[in-house]
């Protein structure tokens, strides 16, 4: 009885010395999934604050290189938007009947066989602007509005400075009928590609000879052009 007690006690002692071993071993299987938890937690908590603060110092620092970048790239944008916007303002716009003084005054010259009337477009907007082709051109007249017919000289294209003119002509044949032919009482002048007119008083010959309906005896040259439009 003795031999079996002190092998159960033996046993006893083993089997307490091997469960300390294991707790032991569970202990630091324990500390060390913690311990690699804490390490990962640390990384994962360090997201947020330790390593969390480098990496979202990291993370910030690309913010904030990705702003820096953004910005530099808006900024950039914003040079190309300037840039756009001044090539925008540098690409110069067609100038518009509200861009242009327009005034006219007899451009006759003696001798000639016709009388011309010299319509000079002004440029008052500010800025600089093309402008090209033949204007519309309308006189009011005692039997009705008659519209001058284009002389079909070539129309160049030209950009009009700020404060500088440029010119047309309006070439109408005089009257020697004897008769009191038609009365002029108005200029209507309409740049080129617009639809807004100005109306001016006629400088030239008070009247224009009755003509048979064939056609406009009035004829306009294209813009740039001040002589006689043929």
């Amino acid at each position: 009885m003795r031999v079996h007690k002190l092998t159960f006690a033996a046993l006893a002692v083993a089997a307490g010395l091997s469960l300390t071993a294991c707790q032991n071993d569970d202990a630091g299987t324990g500390q060390s999934d913690p311990s690699s938890t804490s390490t990962g937690s640390s990384g994962a908590t360090a997201s947020p604050s330790g390593g969390g603060s480098d990496s979202g110092s990291s993370d910030r620092g690309g913010a904030k290189d990705s702003a820096g970048t953004s910005s530099a790239t808006s900024s950039g944008g914003t040079g190309t938007a300037a840039g756009t916007g001044s090539n925008a303002n540098a690409k110069v716009g067609k100038c518009r009947t509200d861009d242009l003084k327009i005034t006219a005054q007899d451009g006759t010259i003696d001798g000639d066989p016709d009388g011309t009337v010299v319509v000079t477009l002004t440029n008052h907007s500010g800025r600089d602007c093309t402008i090209s082709g033949y204007a519309g051109v309308d006189l009011k007249t005692s039997a009705g509005s008659l519209s001058a017919k284009r002389t079909g000289q070539q129309a160049g294209s030209a950009v009009l400075k700020n404060g500088k003119s440029t010119y047309f002509p309006v070439n109408y044949p005089f009257n020697k009928s004897g008769g009191s032919g038609v009365r002029v009482t108005g200029l209507v002048v309409t740049p080129p590609d617009e639809t807004k007119s100005v109306t001016l008083n006629w400088p030239g010959a008070a009247t224009l000879p009755v003509t048979d309906g064939s056609g406009s005896p009035v004829k306009v040259g294209p813009v740039g052009n001040a002589g006689q439009g043929g």
